[in-house]
């Protein structure tokens, strides 16, 4: 299974359009987001993956009632809160935005689940620490750092691209 990861979107509907088209020519099964959609009229735009996606909610996502009736009009979507146990592809996968440190590490330091997708650093990062699979897909405004980016994760493998768009 592909899975494909996005994160950090902040409104630049330019770059979720792009990312959308990259995801989709990807030919993933499902998309992660791990959040700062920031506002609700990203949604509509997120609705044209072709695959399911799943969200998080981030520290920057404003209206959280109006972004959970966005996601709600779209059969392929859904948003889960702060935080999602995914499981996909024979992997358990922990889905948060990543703002609280503490957290992040308790998920990553008690091997709960194969594989923790944050965001919110901005910085797109792969890595294994304490036999789990953490990543990072970076932002995909690419506000902060210049380089939009989204990642694909391979279950089968355990491989992850990460993609500029």
């Amino acid at each position: 299974m592909r899975i494909g990861i996005l994160s950090d979107t902040h409104d630049c509907l330019e770059m979720v359009d792009a990312a959308v088209k990259q995801l989709n020519g990807e030919r993933v099964d499902l998309v992660l987001h791990a959040g700062d959609y920031v506002s609700p009229f990203v949604i509509p735009r997120l609705a044209n993956l072709q695959p399911p996606m799943i969200g998080v909610l981030g520290n920057n996502d404003g209206d959280h009632h109006l972004l959970s009736a966005r996601f709600a009009e779209h059969d392929r979507l859904s948003l889960r809160g702060t935080f999602a146990a995914v499981t996909a592809g024979g992997m358990t996968i922990g889905l948060l935005h990543g703002d609280d440190r503490e957290l992040l590490q308790a998920l990553i330091g008690r091997k709960a689940f194969d594989v923790v997708v944050h965001g919110h650093t901005h910085q797109a990062q792969v890595r294994t620490l304490c036999g789990t699979l953490v990543v990072n897909p970076g932002e995909t405004c690419g506000y902060l750092t210049g380089r939009p980016t989204v990642a694909v994760l391979d279950t089968g493998t355990r491989n992850v691209e990460l993609l500029s768009i």
